[in-house]
């Protein structure tokens, strides 16, 4: 039995003092400070923009962090999915019969404005828990234990969260697609035609450079919660490292590798934060020169021109299209990005984009390298 998740209520970070991930989310991306909490050796800061909430919680005291546990990484990366569920009571029962490991039981918490019941089950995914939580009634601003931090409205240039890249090892797919269905409710959501849900959709990288295997999950329609993309390497001849592999060697194993975070207005959102100081992966000069690119991008209403000042990519046919550009990452270490995605009907991931993310990422890790 499956705990059903209604909905995605924030994702968690893990970050050492001094980690400027908080400043930087304000400054660079339009997230606004939500609630703060210090206690027991952390301060935790929720940061929002419209229904994208993250929640930072730096420090590293002798218990846990208040809704999260404390995963002891050694780098800083987003460690934890807060999911909305009508009974975590319930849900842990049923979820520790089927051999899932609990790591904080159903726990209370109370103030003034409410109460919330949450527990923390550990994944298969590396370091990633799952906090299960119920908030029916709580009238504060965030959670119980907060206090709200006043501030000015956002530019508003995130409204949601539109999808979560897990980076996993080479073959667990499969088991990761299981465990995820029968803790969560994920079923498989079909990226192309026919596509075999134990095989998920291959796509190659090109010239003999490998590729990845990507296996998207969606919860029933009824919920808000965001697609659940898993992403593995292809193995393929080559002697240097892919993004997937680069990821996992970063990041001492399998994790959250990025958060695709939805904009009505792709354009106005990449092109504010790059004043703000964001920088963004740029596409290989060639993306722009591929036979009925111009074209495409036309029928999309954009201007070639524009798109390719803010390394823009689009994908898409018969008037359904898909625009993405992705973050450099937000961690030294060179693991965690984010991506905005704009859908104009468009309902997956171009296989086309993905290609070019494959191979700006590679080209981003040889300048890096060389610097």
């Amino acid at each position: 039995m499956a705990a059903r998740a209604r909905g995605l209520c924030h994702i968690a970070f893990h970050v050492p003092p001094g980690q400027p991930l908080a400043r930087r989310l304000q400054r660079l991306f339009g997230f606004q400070p939500l609630a703060a909490r210090e206690a027991g050796g952390w301060r935790q800061l929720a940061l929002r923009s419209g229904d994208a909430v993250f929640l930072v919680n730096e420090g590293a005291g002798p218990g846990e962090p208040l809704y999260g546990v404390d995963s002891r990484h050694a780098v800083p990366s987003a460690t934890n999915l807060c999911f909305d569920v009508e009974d975590p009571d319930a849900a842990v029962r049923a979820l520790a019969a089927q051999g899932c490991r609990v790591s904080v039981p159903p726990a209370s918490v109370r103030d003034a404005q409410g109460a919330a019941t949450y527990a923390v089950l550990s994944s298969p995914a590396g370091n990633l828990s799952l906090t299960l939580l119920a908030r029916a009634g709580y009238r504060g601003c965030f959670l119980p234990g907060f206090r709200p931090v006043p501030c000015v409205p956002g530019p508003g240039w995130v409204s949601h969260v539109d999808h979560l890249t897990l980076a996993c090892t080479a073959g667990s797919s499969p088991a990761l697609q299981r465990w995820f269905h029968d803790c969560l409710g994920f079923h498989h959501l079909p990226l192309s035609p026919g596509e075999d849900p134990e095989l998920g959709l291959e796509v190659a990288a090109g010239s003999g450079r490998g590729g990845l295997r990507l296996t998207a999950l969606q919860t029933p329609t009824c919920s808000t919660v965001p697609t659940l993309v898993l992403a593995e390497s292809l193995s393929g001849a080559t002697s240097t490292q892919d993004q997937v592999e680069q990821f996992l060697a970063r990041h001492r194993g399998p994790g959250l590798q990025h958060i695709g975070l939805y904009t009505p207005n792709i354009l106005e959102a990449a092109k504010g934060m790059v004043v703000a100081g964001g920088e963004f992966l740029m596409p290989p000069e060639a993306y722009y020169q591929q036979p009925g690119k111009e074209r495409q991008i036309r029928e999309a209403g954009h201007q070639l021109r524009l798109l390719a000042q803010q390394g823009i990519l689009i994908d898409g046919e018969k008037g359904k299209f898909l625009l993405q550009v992705f973050t450099k990452s937000l961690f030294a270490e060179g693991t965690f990005f984010l991506e905005l995605i704009q859908r104009q009907g468009a309902t997956g991931f171009g296989q086309d984009n993905i290609r070019a993310l494959w191979q700006s990422v590679q080209e981003e890790a040889i300048r890096s390298q060389e610097a």
